[in-house]
Order: structure tokens, then sequence, then C-alpha cells
């Protein structure tokens, strides 16, 4: 079976009772993971011990937590606490997030998040071994810390959400998956390259990494809703490229589009938000996400797997409904089922 996770947003508008809905929905089909984004609503471990106390075989995976908001002795003991409550489901997905979110929202300096990452990986890898933790380092000085409450998985695996080419080549080195977002389907092969190089460097292949993006999915038989759809993809893209600093607009000019990214930028820099939306094409949409009716998006999703993906991880833009998401659900499933 080709495995296959599901993302929610933990915003504030989808109630407990459709989060379990969805998760339950999502393990009943054979969903590998369920992974807890963490943003403007709740924080990432409470949903996943949520999910976790009403699912059976789904995996909870942090998607993502950054590396700045918490010590890492402190996501050591969280995620650890995750996989002994779930017996063995939880994964760890870290990032750097942006200037915007650590200085604007936690107040901390955001500095050299490609050497912070590394060290931090470091430390949680030490102390989920039940292994004392003395570690005089450049961000972190620990003195005898060590965790009496291991996690059930021998290894529990840990991804990083990158893009950059240092940090690609730093997830390939020290993770267990890469969890990229916005990830252009013409890019994987060159972006695996640079996975690979990261991963020769610890002795092993890039066929050790999960390469596992979100993709922005959004399924229905209804031309109507499916032009909705895309409007909800673009709108959230031009968000991206318009509002999170310049990490994702760059990310999309590498990625080709440097003229599309641009327009986007400066119509959201006019606080023009119908505009930048509307300067997303067709081809940006086609690239990095998954539209269409159920066998439509099947054959998206087929065609990213072999471009080089392992793990589809399908998410949805702000504003779908539950019911298309469960939907989606059902319709991806079947793919992943083949």
């Amino acid at each position: 079976m080709n495995e296959i996770g599901l993302s929610i947003n933990t915003r504030y508008d989808i109630s407990d009772g459709e989060l379990i809905s969805i998760a339950k929905h999502a393990d009943d089909m054979g969903y590998h993971s369920f992974w807890a984004a963490e943003s403007w609503g709740r924080d990432a471990f409470t949903v996943l011990t949520m999910v976790g106390c009403n699912t059976q075989n789904i995996r909870l995976a942090t998607g993502i937590v950054n590396v700045f908001s918490r010590t890492p002795a402190l996501i050591a003991q969280t995620i650890a606490s995750l996989d002994i409550l779930s017996n063995g489901r939880a994964i760890l997905g870290l990032g750097s997030s942006g200037q915007i979110v650590v200085e604007g929202w936690h107040g901390v300096p955001f500095d050299s998040p490609l050497g912070r990452t590394r060290e931090y990986i470091e430390i949680i890898r030490k102390a989920l071994s039940g292994a004392p933790v003395n570690h005089d380092g450049k961000f972190y000085q620990i003195e005898r810390f060590r965790m009496l409450a291991p996690p059930v998985q021998e290894r529990l695996p840990i991804y990083i959400a990158s893009l950059g080419p240092k940090n690609l080549e730093l997830t390939g080195e020290v993770a267990d998956g890469w969890l990229p977002v916005w990830l252009n389907m013409e890019r994987i092969a060159d972006l695996k390259e640079r996975l690979a190089v990261g991963a020769a460097k610890s002795g092993r292949n890039v066929s050790d990494v999960t390469v596992a993006p979100y993709l922005m999915c959004y399924t229905s038989d209804s031309p109507e809703d499916l032009a909705h759809g895309a409007d909800l993809l673009r709108a959230h893209i031009a968000y991206y490229i318009g509002g999170m600093g310049t990490f994702y607009f760059e990310n999309f000019s590498r990625a080709g589009f440097c003229a599309e990214a641009k327009a986007v930028r400066d119509a959201w820099g006019s606080k023009n938000r119908d505009q930048a939306a509307n300067a997303v094409s067709d081809r940006m949409l086609e690239s990095v996400t998954v539209l269409g009716n159920p066998q439509q998006c099947r054959d998206q999703m087929a065609k990213f797997r072999q471009a080089g993906i392992d793990m589809p991880v399908a998410t949805f833009p702000h504003g779908t409904e539950i019911a298309t998401i469960h939907r989606t659900i059902d319709a991806l499933a079947l793919e992943a089922g083949d």
C-alpha cells in the first residue's frame, strides 16, 4: 500500500468533534499519519493527544513545531509522553518557521536557524535514548538532564520541514523524513540530490529519508465547487508568498515562477488580496496542488509519487468545508491502496 498522511490546521473554526471525526475517518481508511499543524490555533501536542485517545493505528505527528519557542529538553519530554500515551505512534516534525512567527509571536530572536536545528536534534536524540544529556553547545548548555520516561519507539522518527539548499543537506544528514511545503513536482529530483549530499555525510542513502511533502488537495465532482476550490488554493498560495516574509516568495521564484511571485507580492503589498490571488497562475496550481474530481486527484497524486515522493501528506486550503475534507480522504485512500 502506498502510504499517505493527513494534515489539519488546528485553527479555531474546527471543533473537537470535527477533528476527532476527521482523524477517525483517516484511521479507518488506513492513513499512515495525522499531522497537526501549529499556527494561530491550538498547540499541536494537545490536539495530537486528543486524536491519540480517539484512534487506534494512525500515527501522531507534529507538522510542525518550531525550534525556537520550546527548549529541546521540553520537546523531548513532550514527544516521548505522546509516544507512551499512543503506544509508539508519535512522529516529531520540526522546522525553523520564520522571523514573523518567531520574533513577532514568541518574542525571541530569529538567529542561526540551521545551526540551531542541528543542535536541537542532537539534544533531542540523546534525550530520547534515555542517556544522560550534558551538552555544551553554541545555543544550549545542558547539565545532568536525563529522561526517566523514554518513548516506546527505539528510534522515534524526526522529520524536518526544509526547502533551502543548506537545510536540505541538513535534513538528509540527520532526519528520518523530509517535510516540504509547496513542493513543485518538476523540482523533486533536483531537490532530492541535495538530500542525497547530506545523507552521504552520515553514511546513508537518500532512500533512508522519507520524502513527505504537504500537498494542498481539493476534491469535488461539481465544476462550480472545483472553481471555488481553485479560488481557495490561489488565496492560500498568495498568503504564503505575500504575507509570510521572503522565504516562500523565494521558494516559488526558484521554482520558475518569478513573474507570478512578484505580481502576487506587489498586489499583496498594496493590500489587494483578490489581485494577489488572481496572480497565481494555473501552472502554479498544477505544479504544487491536487485539484479535480476523485479520479483526477488520484491520478495527480500518482504523478507526484512517480516524480519521487514517498508519502504525500494531504492538507487543505483555508475555508475548505468539512464535507470536502471527508470526501477527499475517501478519494485519496483509494489511490493509496492501489
